[in-house]
This record gives structure tokens, C-alpha cells and sequence, in this order.
């Protein structure tokens, strides 16, 4: 019998605000002001004012450190057995910003001026690494690296070590800093983003996605040993789906068959039925084909059950490898709230998008139930998680 997992602790760095209560009031009261960078970064906090450490860690990786630090101080203390507690944060891009900025150290000032840290800073393994040496966790440290689902595919791979009782703990989310001028450019020149500068998912009128960046974390923990030490438990993690689109290194499979399997396959993990799910996350880009593929998808999947949907992304712009967890946060400040944000972007359902119950224009009163986020990247890449709210005789 696997073991139930318990959520105890989440963290965000995002455009929509710097910890879980900003954040919250932006996904309720709509996109700030300042767009899709995150503003008023500070990373010295993380690195406990040693300015030489932070500049040696990539702006993805002070990201997670940040979110982290948010995440483990609200789950106390979670460190009986460091060998049983692990770090599991990915990503889609990583130290992209210290690549650029070191390739142009080579050509302006030559070979021998290049950073040493370079490969530090810019693998894909430096924000799970950090979290790691910074809190002492000994079990595993690793990083998956599966383009925008890689923040979901993490969470669903760190659940599953303790479901399977090879841990206790375990740090987990995404993380992302791909905001960079090449980086952008290339999302341009693919004619990915919108003109427009507005994200407003499964409207007749989106015109591509906006690029965001910031970090999700979340400790999970198996569910007994979280009760024995007292911690609050926010939420359940109750099961993970991923399955591949076999299809086109950036269009989904025609009928979204890939993200119909995954959904499917997350919630038999979970030991659900498709009735039992009251609310989605959308993966909710506000590209043409995703867009269409996941609302076909989810039509499959759900029929007439029709569980409310939003899109996180009309707030927060799609920060690629980081979405998947933030979306998490999403959720789960969802569920602790009982209320689902609204779709800010979206005035109008594209009238080709059939059976959508998209909540759009204002929030929603809720009474939680399980949830699905979905996460759907590039190389046809699926991943979705169910989060549950915590049952009524644990509450």
C-alpha cells in the first residue's frame, strides 16, 4: 500500500507578486501593472546577505532558493532524517541569462575572461542542487527537464519517492529566468507570443502566450509523519499523470490524444473517477492549437461533468519550466481560499471550443474538491497532478 502525501508548505516568486499572498491578489484581482517580469528581486535574503554566492547562482536558481525559503518556513521543522529528504526542481531552460551573458564576455574581452562558474550557473541542476547544500537534504537531488511540464513532471516524480517509501520529505517544484534578449527573440521569431501583450486563454480572440519567469515550491511529505511531528497540512497530492504526444516537437496531437491520456492517467493514479474532479488548472496558453487541443481534451476526458476551469496564465504569463509549480500554488491557495480565480484575460470563448466551463470575469465561491493541473510542453511533453483538500476528518 502506497503512502498518502501531504503538502505543508508552498512558496512563489512570480510577476504576480513575491510570496503567496501577493501572488493570491493578483491571481484574484488580475495582472500588475508592471506585465510579466518579477519586479523588486532581491536574492541577498536567500543567500544571507553574501553578495559573492548570489552572484554565482543564475537568476533562475535565486528564484528557487526564494520560493524555497517561503515553502520550508511555513512546514517547520521538517529535518529528522536528512538522508530521508530530498530536492526535486525542474526546469526548462535554466541559466540561460549567465550563458548570454558569458557568451558575450568571450567575444568582447576574449577566451580567459569567461567565468568559471559558468557551467555551475547555467546547468539545468543548479536550483535543485541549491536547495539541496542549503537546507542539508541528503536524499535525492534531481531535476527534470521537460520543457513547460517540467514544474508538474518534478512534483509527480517527488510524490512518487514517498508514496513508494523512499522518503519522508522532499523540496519540489520549477524554476525559470529565460527572459532574456536571445531567449525572447526566439519565442518571437516562432511567432509563439502575442502581439497583442494580452494572455487570455480559450478566447476567440488569443493570439499567442506571454513569457513570464519565477519559481513554485512545494514540501510534500509522507502524510503519517507529517501528522506525528504537528505540522499543518494544506493539502493532499494524490496522484501524477505523464504521457507523450509522440507527435511534433511544438504542435499537441490532433484531439489533444496525448493530454487526454495523461489526464486520464493522473486521475486512476489518484483513484478517482473523471466525476470526482470538481476543478482544472489549465495548462492554458493562449495559443491557437493548445488551446483548442486542451478544451478537446478535457471535453473527452470529463463530458457532461463539466468541472470548472481557469487559466492561471491570463496573470501570470507562461514561465515554461516554473508554470507547472506556481499552477500548483495556484491550486492549492484555491482550495485553502474556496474560491477559483477568474480568467482575466478572456472576454469571449472562442465559440469553436465546445463544453468548456471556463470561469471568467469574477472569482468563484468553491467548495474544494479534487483538482487538476495540467502541463503540456514542447517535444509533446504531458504531465498532470490531482491536489486534493484535506479530508474533513483529518481538517
Amino acid at each position: 500500500m502506497s503512502s498518502r502525501v501531504a503538502i505543508t508548505g508552498i512558496g512563489v516568486v512570480s510577476n504576480a507578486g513575491l510570496g503567496t499572498e501577493a501572488f493570491w491578489n493578483s491571481l484574484i484581482c488580475g495582472v500588475p501593472e508592471h506585465g510579466f517580469h518579477v519586479k523588486d528581486f532581491d536574492p541577498l535574503p536567500y543567500f544571507d546577505g553574501n553578495a559573492k554566492e548570489a552572484r554565482r547562482s543564475d537568476r533562475f536558481a535565486q528564484f528557487a532558493l526564494a520560493a524555497a525559503h517561503e515553502a520550508t518556513s511555513q512546514a517547520g521543522d521538517f529535518l529528522d532524517d536528512p538522508t530521508l529528504a530530498g530536492s526535486w526542481v525542474g526546469t526548462g531552460v535554466g541559466g540561460l541569462s549567465t550563458l548570454e551573458t558569458q557568451v558575450s564576455v568571450f567575444t568582447e574581452k576574449g577566451p580567459r575572461r569567461v567565468s568559471p562558474f559558468l557551467v555551475p550557473m547555467m546547468m539545468a541542476n543548479a536550483a535543485s542542487a541549491s536547495i539541496s547544500m542549503k537546507y542539508g537534504l541528503q536524499g535525492p537531488c534531481e531535476t527534470t527537464v521537460t520543457a513547460c511540464a517540467a514544474g508538474t513532471h518534478s512534483i509527480g516524480r517527488a510524490a512518487e519517492l514517498i508514496r513508494n517509501g523512499k522518503m519522508k520529505v522532499m523540496v519540489t517544484g520549477g524554476a525559470e529566468a529565460a527572459m532574456t534578449p536571445v531567449g525572447s527573440q526566439g519565442f518571437t521569431n516562432m511567432t509563439a507570443t502575442s502581439s497583442t501583450g494580452i494572455s487570455r486563454p480559450f478566447d476567440k480572440e488569443r493570439d499567442g502566450f506571454l513569457q513570464s519567469e519565477g519559481a513554485g515550491v512545494l514540501v510534500l511529505e509522507e502524510w503519517d509523519y507529517a501528522e506525528s511531528r504537528g505540522a499543518i497540512i494544506l493539502a493532499e497530492f494524490l496522484g501524477a499523470g505523464s504521457t507523450a504526444d509522440a507527435h511534433h516537437i511544438t504542435a499537441p496531437a490532433p484531439g489533444g490524444n496525448g493530454a487526454v491520456r495523461c489526464m486520464q492517467a493522473a486521475i486512476s493514479d489518484a483513484g478517482l473517477l473523471p466525476s470526482d474532479i470538481t476543478h482544472i488548472n489549465a495548462h492554458g496558453t493562449s495559443t491557437p492549437l493548445n488551446d483548442a487541443a486542451e478544451a478537446e481534451a478535457i471535453s473527452k476526458v470529463f463530458g457532461a461533468s463539466r468541472p470548472a476551469v481557469t487559466g492561471s496564465k491570463s496573470v501570470t504569463g507562461h514561465s515554461l519550466g516554473a508554470a507547472g509549480a506556481i499552477e500548483a500554488v495556484a491550486v492549492i491557495l484555491s482550495i485553502l481560499n474556496k474560491t477559483i480565480p477568474p480568467t482575466h484575460g478572456t472576454t469571449m470563448v472562442d465559440p469553436e471550443i465546445k463544453d468548456l466551463n471556463l470561469v471568467t470575469s469574477n472569482p468563484i465561491d468553491w467548495e474544494p474538491g479534487p483538482t487538476l493541473s495540467n502541463s503540456f510542453g514542447f517535444g509533446g511533453h504531458n504531465g498532470t497532478i490531482v491536489i486534493g483538500p484535506v479530508p474533513s476528518n483529518n481538517a
